[in-house]
């Protein structure tokens, strides 16, 4: 069984810092974010239980079950 996950576009939109897909889309790719330490710039990106999310000086630790 896979393991759940939510990607990491929707998942700015669901803690509500994205308005759109599109918003999601710029603040990815533009370098804002990081995943577990590391700039990521893949919009599609896999979150799974136990990622850490942040932006700026926020920070989010990610459960797909929560949803």
């Amino acid at each position: 069984m896979d393991e759940p996950y939510i990607k990491l576009d929707q998942f700015l939109k669901w803690v509500g810092v994205a308005d759109t897909g599109g918003h999601a889309k710029v603040i990815v790719q533009a370098g804002q974010v990081q995943v577990n330490g590391e700039t990521e710039t893949r919009r599609g990106r896999k979150l799974r239980k136990g990622d850490k999310v942040q932006l700026e000086k926020q920070s989010w630790t990610v459960d797909p079950e929560q949803r």
